[in-house]
């Protein structure tokens, strides 16, 4: 079963060597929409694949630490670097171009590595990331599975080559979140609390 929760962001980027004129050249926004699709063959206590409410904490932060920022690729010409560190707080520096296609798995590979840093506590069982889908526009998207987050011929992608500027850091509910994500701690989820028995082959009345 797939279970799908959509976010959304305002971000500004350039994306080079692109056919455009104007995407290549100069710095532009969009109002981006992230959809995060989770796989799982059970339910959880809730009978849930995984509830959204979890989704709101880490998972959120990652995708809100791009909202209001300027992305870009950390390859990019250095005097562009410099001007976008030094006159904006919110920035984030990622090894690929930033592309619709790239940012589904940047967000693939980072998403990956929380969940799989997540100690489930509501008998949640075999909870995947099954894919991202990046909405760059009303009409574009690019949509990225497994096999193309961590395919080489699209770029390798480093949780190590992320970084986010220190306002971004800061306005973390947790500060050293994205460190501790690096460090592979773990993250645990709040556990159900007030369950109601549940009785095997007996159905509610």
């Amino acid at each position: 079963m797939l279970i799908r929760k959509l976010f959304d962001f305002e971000s500004a980027h350039i994306v080079r060597n692109c056919s455009t004129d104007r995407c290549r050249r100069s710095l532009h926004g969009h109002s981006y929409k992230v959809e995060v699709l989770l796989e799982a063959d059970a339910l959880d206590h809730g009978q849930m694949v995984y509830d959204f409410g979890l989704m709101k904490t880490g998972l959120r932060d990652l995708i809100d630490a791009f909202d209001h920022a300027v992305t870009f690729w950390d390859e990019d010409a250095a005097e562009y670097i410099d001007a976008c560190r030094r006159l904006s707080a919110r920035w984030v520096s990622i090894p690929v171009s930033p592309s619709a296609e790239q940012f589904s798995r940047v967000f693939f590979v980072m998403i990956d590595a929380l969940l799989n840093h997540t100690v489930m506590s509501n008998g949640e069982q075999g909870v995947r990331l099954h894919s991202i889908i990046a909405h760059e526009t009303e009409s574009g998207y690019a949509q990225c599975f497994r096999a193309d987050a961590y395919n080489p011929r699209m770029g390798e992608i480093r949780l190590d080559r992320i970084q986010f500027s220190e306002q971004v850091r800061s306005e973390w509910k947790e500060p050293d979140f994205y460190a501790r994500l690096l460090r592979g701690e773990s993250f645990i989820n709040p556990p159900a609390e007030h369950q109601i028995p549940v009785y095997p082959g007996r159905t509610g009345q």
